[in-house]
């Protein structure tokens, strides 16, 4: 196996240099925690902004030794009295700052920030987005660019970028900064995972699809960031999960072809805050699908209103062949489904079956059990309230 180095013919650093080096990097990843004075902004001409939602730019870092700015779209709700609660959003791969997401978030009471992470804006020229006259570098494949120097990588700006659109919102009128929530979609998942590490500012996050461990993951992304040491030891999310204490949603689906299940559940195993798990049998990868749900509203509600996890499983155990799990909730659960595979690949390529499961309980507090079919490698399951799903954590059967 070469390293990244290896591969294109550098002389790598060994042993403490090596050691040091990495240590530098992540230090310098970790600094970008002080990024906590806004940004300069300006509206962005051009663009159909009205009083309650705007495109603008906002000052970026340097990039190769040029200034940058960042696209977004920054709306309101169109009526509040007191201060209202924010969320940051981030795109994923083929995305941008997408305007209608803001909108969601505003209907429901919230300020909102999407912001386009690969220097475009929202508009569209032979069929790619237009790169703006200040856009900051694109993402490279998967760590692609990290050859280069750390604060010319792509996820060094978008990580600056996030955390800058965070002291831009918490520093608006009627914004309240104790209530500012991220939400990131895939690769914007995968920064929400970085962030959430080093920002500790944020009320709540929602990492959707995008986790940490990736450089084990038995699919392309392993078989990139298996030899690549930048991403293992710089800018892994598990590096930094270990102190993501806020509330977090871990948002996903077991299909998922990009980021399997037991890399997610490492990452949101790794967090000390509280965190709430919902895995959506069939629901998609794409910007779409997330935000069409009700399930980050609701968990972001729950979080800014003082109550709490709406629902989280306390415990998951496995007896004989019965599954178990106990979940609290401060709504009425109204049914339980087990959902479990009998394959051995990567579980986005496996076949996931529904088993009925018995659902006991009152008051807040339910107890879910359910006979795991024979030969099953893996499993979790899934309770109801209206259309809201919530999961046990995803486990395997050793």
């Amino acid at each position: 196996m070469l390293t990244l180095d290896e591969m294109l013919g550098q002389s790598a650093p060994t042993g403490s240099n090596l050691d040091s080096k990495y240590a530098l990097h992540r230090t310098k990843v970790e600094a970008l925690a002080n990024l906590t004075d806004a940004p300069k902004m300006h509206l962005a001409e051009g663009f159909d902004s009205t009083d309650t939602l705007a495109a603008i730019y906002y000052e970026g870092l340097d990039w190769q030794g040029q200034p940058t700015k960042v696209f977004g779209w920054v709306g309101m709700p169109a009526e509040y009295v007191a201060p209202v609660p924010a969320v940051v959003l981030v795109h994923g791969g083929g995305g941008t700052a997408f305007k209608e997401w803001v909108r969601q978030w505003t209907q429901r009471g919230y300020a909102a920030i999407s912001i386009a992470v690969e220097g475009q804006t929202d508009r569209k020229i032979d069929g790619a987005w237009e790169r703006h006259a200040w856009a900051g570098p694109q993402r490279q494949g998967i760590y692609h660019d990290s050859a280069e120097p750390l604060v010319d990588q792509w996820m060094y700006h978008a990580v600056a970028d996030t955390i800058l659109a965070h002291s831009l919102i918490r520093s608006l009128d009627g914004v309240d900064a104790r209530r500012v929530g991220i939400m990131g979609i895939s690769w914007g998942g995968v920064i929400t995972s970085t962030v959430i590490g080093i920002d500790d500012r944020f009320a709540f996050a929602i990492p959707t699809y995008g986790c940490g461990a990736l450089a084990t993951a038995e699919n392309h992304y392993g078989n990139v960031l298996g030899v690549n040491m930048i991403y293992q030891q710089v800018w892994d999310p598990m590096l930094r999960l270990d102190r993501a204490t806020m509330p977090t949603l871990w948002f996903s689906w077991p299909e998922d072809s990009h980021f399997p299940m037991d890399k997610f559940a490492k990452s949101y195993g790794a967090v000390p805050g509280e965190h709430m798990v919902c895995l959506v049998p069939e629901m998609g990868h794409g910007h779409g699908p997330p935000w069409s749900r009700m399930e980050s509203y609701a968990f972001a509600d729950s979080i800014v209103s003082g109550a709490g996890l709406w629902c989280v499983a306390t415990d998951t155990s496995l007896q004989s062949n019965m599954c178990q799990a106990l979940f609290i909730s401060t709504r009425e659960l109204e049914g339980a489904v087990l959902i479990s595979t009998t394959d051995t690949c990567v579980s986005g390529d496996r076949i996931w079956v529904e088993t009925p499961a018995s659902i006991v309980g009152s008051s807040g507090s339910y107890t879910v059990t359910a006979a795991l079919p024979d030969g099953s490698t893996a499993w979790f399951i899934n309770v109801k309230q209206g259309d809201l799903v919530a999961s046990s954590d995803y486990q395997e059967v050793r």
